[in-house]
């Protein structure tokens, strides 16, 4: 189950292309601002591996993303 905080986190990284650049730059330090879960944070290092996080699409992410929170 996602939090509003990893919510709050994907929207701020897709609402600007600033966003997303700075996420790719610094995933760590663009989590940190965000009261993330470790398995929230596992599952979005571990997506942005698998799918990119800031090429994919928003369907491919909410699985993927919600798939590795729920098995963790």
């Amino acid at each position: 189950m996602e939090t509003k905080s990893l919510k709050a986190m994907v929207k701020d990284i897709f609402g600007s292309e600033a966003g997303k650049k700075e996420f790719a730059a610094n995933p760590e330090s663009v989590m940190s601002r965000y009261n993330l879960t470790g398995h929230e944070k596992t599952a979005v290092l571990n997506t942005a591996s698998r799918v990119g996080l800031t090429t994919s699409t928003s369907s491919a992410l909410a699985f993927d993303i919600e798939a590795a929170i729920l098995w963790v």
